[in-house]
């Protein structure tokens, strides 16, 4: 399983948090972003994710490494969806284990932050109202 991924199709969280498994692990912590039905005070019907594959994958798993250096991680995985999802579905799945919790959570918390932050995947927001928004990564409308 490479620590960074794109997917197509639903995530498998049971299948990701199985794998972050280890005897050296006393702490398991994971992250899913889910799809909800509104932002901004408006309804949401479903959203769609975009990627540049190439350098989303690079710079996905130029982060995860980058935790893996700093945290006392045994093992860690980010996949992130992309297509269209509905209400409900995981967008993107982080997961750490660590001997202690403060390692894991601290790697959730980087990877999933800087992912938002620098990895090149745009989000469009699918309105009840029969209107669409692409938003730049920091949740903003884009212009």
């Amino acid at each position: 399983m490479k620590d960074f991924a794109l997917a197509a199709a639903a995530i498998d969280v049971t299948a990701l948090r199985s794998a972050l498994g280890s005897d050296r692990a006393g702490a398991i912590a994971c992250f899913e972003g889910v799809v909800r039905d509104h932002s901004e005070g408006r309804a949401v019907r479903r959203l769609a994710y975009q990627a540049y594959a190439p350098l989303a994958e690079a710079e996905g798993a130029r982060i995860v490494a980058a935790a893996r250096a700093r945290h006392a991680i045994e093992r860690i995985v980010c996949v992130h969806r992309v297509g269209e999802l509905a209400i409900g579905e995981v967008a993107v799945f982080v997961g750490a284990s660590a001997a202690h919790r403060d390692a894991a959570f601290a790697a959730c918390r980087e990877v999933i932050d800087e992912v938002k932050r620098s990895v090149p995947i745009w989000k469009k927001e699918h309105y009840a109202d029969g209107e669409s928004a692409w938003l730049h990564p920091d949740g903003t409308p884009a212009e």
